[in-house]
């Protein structure tokens, strides 16, 4: 009895182990995925130069007197103001011709005063019997003559006084000054060259290159709001980040190249200085004059668009495409037509509509015409971000 037993128990586990693994597990249900149903949301329409950060004025200082340098007063690389003083050529030269030239014109007034005396008195005596016509002629010629010689003498006292000035030299713009080409001892004159350069600083121009389609087309698209002059500028930096201040075009070159076809664009942005600087230094603002950049000229009214997260789009040898789970559950493939893209987001021009749920989770998982288990997922916090600030 034992042995039946035993033969028994044996037959059911063979009879087990022969059952397909299927039988032993069950169905399987469809696999599952997560969506994120496709959104209409307002997009700019944009336009993408290389572009160049230049201040909106510069000057270089140079000596217009000859002179040792006795003072530089400024700190290279920071921040001066219109009018500061920043260097200092010896004074003594100077102060001496001005003093000379005040001698100068006392004595040319002294002469004259004495030359309308004389005019006076033989003005006097002409109706009189020691009286000469001949007295006047001469007294006149020397008050006029003399009249001159002190007009002289003020304008060789004013050209002293302002060669004077000029041993002061001062800021004519507030802005950035660079390095100090000469330091002190050394003499300086109008042939030393550049003694240093000041750049603004707020605003900066942002200049670019655009074809000459472009700017016909956005010119016709934005005619009635001011043409170019209603767009908005945004700059990428060279680190990728986007500069939080919007620019607006404030000039269009009034020529074509003839070798790009394109035209001179340029704009004014704001340039103030970074949040949490105590004083002036290198890195306390983030444009700086000569700096590259791409430019982002952005349409002034929005169009609502179809928008997926990034991640929903993949690419084969065929183009670009998304996987949508259809009414029924069904995976579809749909080659998709793209507007513009960021790392977060993608603008569909065609292929997929607003509403339909495109799969953004479980991608390697799926194929088209399998049935799937959908389920809605939020999308990422910088896809929607990104949609919000396109």
């Amino acid at each position: 009895m034992i042995l039946g037993r035993a033969i028994g128990v044996l037959v059911v586990l063979l009879l087990s182990l022969s059952r397909p693994a299927g039988a032993q597990l069950g169905p399987a249900g469809p696999p599952a995925v997560g969506v994120v149903a496709a959104k209409l949301e307002p997009v700019y329409a944009t336009h993408q130069y290389v572009g160049r950060i230049l201040a909106e004025r510069t000057v270089t200082l140079v000596a217009r007197v000859t002179g040792f340098l006795e003072q530089r007063l400024f700190k290279q690389g920071t921040d001066v103001t219109k009018g500061q003083l920043l260097y200092v050529i010896e004074k003594p030269p100077y102060q001496a011709a001005v003093a000379q030239q005040q001698a100068t014109v006392a004595q040319a007034k002294a002469q004259l005063a004495n030359a309308v005396t004389t005019l006076s008195r033989s003005l006097q005596l002409l109706h009189t019997p020691a009286g000469q016509q001949s007295s006047v002629d001469n007294a006149r010629a020397t008050q006029l003559s003399d009249a001159a010689l002190l007009a002289s003498a003020k304008a060789q006292l004013e050209t002293a006084q302002i060669n004077l000035g000029y041993t002061e030299i001062r800021a004519p713009i507030a802005g950035r000054i660079g390095i100090s080409n000469v330091s002190t001892g050394n003499v300086v004159g109008p042939s030393s060259g550049t003694l240093a350069t000041i750049v603004s600083q707020d605003p900066m121009y942002v200049t670019f290159e655009m074809p000459v389609v472009d700017a016909l087309a956005l010119n016709d698209r934005y005619r009635t709001m001011g043409g170019l002059a209603a767009l908005a500028i945004r700059v990428i930096l060279p680190n990728g980040k986007t500069y939080a201040h919007a620019g607006k075009v404030s000039f269009m070159g009034n020529t074509v190249s003839s070798s790009t076809d394109t035209i001179v664009v340029r704009g004014t942005i704001a340039n103030p200085v970074l949040p949490g600087h105590v004083g002036p230094g290198v890195s306390d603002r983030e444009l700086t004059d000569g700096e590259f950049v791409t430019v982002l000229l952005r349409g002034a009214r929005p169009k609502e668009e179809v928008v997926v997260p990034r991640q929903a789009v993949l690419y084969n040898q065929l183009g670009a495409y998304a996987l949508v789970v259809g009414p029924s559950g069904v995976v579809e493939r749909r080659a998709v037509k793209l507007g513009r893209t960021t790392p977060a987001t993608a603008v569909i021009a065609s292929g997929v509509k607003a509403g339909e749920k495109v799969i953004v989770e479980g991608i390697q998982r799926v194929r088209p015409g399998l049935k799937v288990h959908a389920e809605i997922v939020a999308m990422p916090a910088a896809a929607a971000t990104a949609a919000g600030k396109s």
